[in-house]
C-alpha cells in the first residue's frame, strides 16, 4: 500500500495555540469532561458580544453581500481603513495600498508567500504569534528570532536584533501591541526599530491586531508613521476591537517608499487576486465598526471587564509561589514565567498537558511562541472574575504539589 505523507515543508511549523495539548483537551471533552479553555483569544465564548449596530448593519446589507467584491476589498471598507491610517499617521497611503483580509491570518501568509525565496531570512520576535514562524517557514524561508526582554517589560532587544542581521535578512517583524505578552512599545523602543531597518534596508511588518485594546491611559504609535522613507506592512482587523473573531476580517496597509517594493507588490497583488476576495459581509461592517462607538473603550478603563480581569489575573498568578510576570498593558494576554527549578520543569508542553489532565484548564505553553526555554506559558484573562478566581485556585493547587520528572 502507497503512504502518503505529509509534505516535508511542515517539518519545522507548529501552531500550539491549536496543538497537540488543545487536541487532548478535545478528546477529554468528546468523553464529556468540562475544559477551562485559557488558551486563546477568542472573545465571543466569555460573553463579549458584538456591538448592536454592527450586526444591525451586516443584516441591512446582506443581500448586496452574496456577489465577490473587488480582490482588495470593498471600496467603502477600504475608504474607512484608510481614514483610519490617517488618523494613524501612517504616510503615503492611498485606498489601492489597502488589502482587507479573512482575518490577519490571511494576510500574512499571503505576505510572506510573496516575499521570500527559499534560504531568506526575517527577523521575529521571541515569543512571537506562531502563525509568523510558520508562514515564513512555509514560504521558504528562514525565521530568525530575536529576543524580546523580560527584564526590560518584554520590549525588544536591539542588540540580539542587530547581532542576527545577515545579508540575507529582508524583512524584520514586530507584534505591538504584543502577543503573549500584552507589551505595548513605546515610541523610543519603535524608533530604534526603524533606525535599524533604515539601516539594514530591511522592509518592517508591523501586526497591530491589538492597537484598540490599551489600557492605563497608554497611547499605541503605529511604528509605520516614524519610518515615511521605509517600505511598512501594518496588519489590523476587527477580530478583537468588536468582538467578531469569527466574522474574519482583517486588512493590511502599504506605506512609506512603496517605490522600493514595485515588484514585491505586484506579487501581493497577484496573490490577493488569486484567492478571489476576502469575506464581503464581514467587509461591509469595517465602515461602521471604525467610525461607529467604540464600545471596547468601555472594557479597558477601571471597572471595566477586560481591565478588571487583568488587575486580578496578575496579582493572584503573581502571588502563587514561583510565579512571576509583567504586568501586560494592552491585548487580554499575559506570559507568567515559573520557576523551573523550583517545580524541576525540562518540559513546558508536559506541563501543560499535565495541568489540563489533573485540573481541565488548558493553556499554552511557552515553547509554543517559538519561546527556547521551558519557562513560561501564556494565559488569556477574558472569562469573568470568577471563572479566572477558580483557574487560579486550580493552578495554585497544582503547583503545590507538581514535580516533573
Amino acid at each position: 500500500m502507497h503512504i502518503f505523507k505529509k509534505s516535508s515543508k511542515l517539518d519545522n511549523v507548529l501552531y500550539d495555540v491549536r496543538g497537540p495539548v488543545v487536541e487532548e483537551a478535545a478528546r477529554m471533552e468528546e468523553r464529556g469532561t468540562h475544559v477551562l479553555k485559557l488558551n486563546i483569544g477568542n472573545p465571543a465564548p466569555f460573553g463579549f458580544r458584538t456591538p448592536d449596530e454592527v450586526i444591525y448593519d451586516m443584516s441591512q446589507q446582506l443581500s448586496d453581500c452574496e456577489g465577490y467584491s473587488p480582490s482588495q476589498g470593498l471600496f467603502s471598507a477600504r475608504k474607512a481603513i484608510m481614514q483610519y491610517s490617517q488618523i494613524k499617521k501612517l504616510p503615503n497611503v492611498t485606498i489601492s495600498d489597502i488589502y482587507t483580509g479573512n482575518g490577519v491570518s490571511e494576510l500574512i501568509n499571503l505576505c510572506m508567500s510573496a516575499l521570500l525565496d527559499n534560504g531568506d531570512e526575517i527577523l521575529i520576535p521571541s515569543p512571537d504569534y506562531p502563525l509568523w514562524t510558520a508562514c515564513a517557514t512555509l514560504a521558504g524561508g528562514k525565521a530568525v528570532h530575536y529576543i524580546c526582554d523580560e527584564q526590560s517589560d518584554w520590549y525588544p532587544d536591539i542588540e540580539d536584533m542587530r547581532r542576527k542581521i545577515t545579508d540575507r535578512t529582508k524583512a524584520l517583524v514586530i507584534i505591538n501591541p504584543n502577543n503573549p505578552t500584552g507589551a505595548l512599545y513605546p515610541k523610543e523602543v519603535l524608533q530604534k526599530i526603524v533606525d535599524l531597518a533604515r539601516e539594514h534596508h530591511l522592509i518592517i511588518f508591523s501586526d497591530e491586531i491589538y492597537d484598540r485594546l490599551v489600557m492605563d491611559g497608554k497611547e499605541h504609535i503605529s511604528i509605520a508613521s516614524l519610518a515615511p522613507d521605509l517600505f511598512c506592512v501594518t496588519f489590523s482587523g476587527l477580530s478583537k476591537s468588536h468582538m467578531i473573531a469569527g466574522f474574519r476580517i482583517g486588512w493590511m496597509v502599504l506605506s512609506g517608499n512603496k517605490a522600493i517594493a514595485k515588484d514585491y507588490i505586484e506579487g501581493i497583488k497577484m496573490l490577493s487576486n488569486m484567492r478571489l476576495c476576502s469575506n464581503v459581509p464581514a467587509q461591509s461592517v469595517v465602515q461602521t465598526a471604525l467610525w461607529g462607538n467604540q464600545s471596547v473603550n468601555d472594557y479597558l478603563v477601571p471597572g471595566g471587564r477586560i481591565y478588571e480581569q487583568r488587575e486580578y489575573i496578575y496579582k493572584a498568578l503573581t502571588d502563587i509561589p514561583g510565579i512571576t510576570a509583567v504586568k501586560p498593558q494592552a491585548a487580554f494576554y499575559m506570559f507568567p514565567k515559573i520557576d523551573v527549578k523550583k517545580f524541576n520543569i525540562v518540559n513546558d508542553e508536559k506541563f501543560a498537558l499535565d495541568l489540563l489532565q489533573d485540573k481541565k484548564i488548558l493553556i499554552v505553553q511557552g515553547s509554543g511562541f517559538n519561546w527556547k526555554q521551558p519557562d513560561h506559558f501564556r494565559v488569556v484573562y477574558l472569562p469573568r472574575i470568577e471563572v479566572l478566581k477558580e483557574a487560579v485556585g486550580k493552578i495554585s493547587d497544582f503547583l503545590s504539589y507538581y514535580r516533573q520528572g
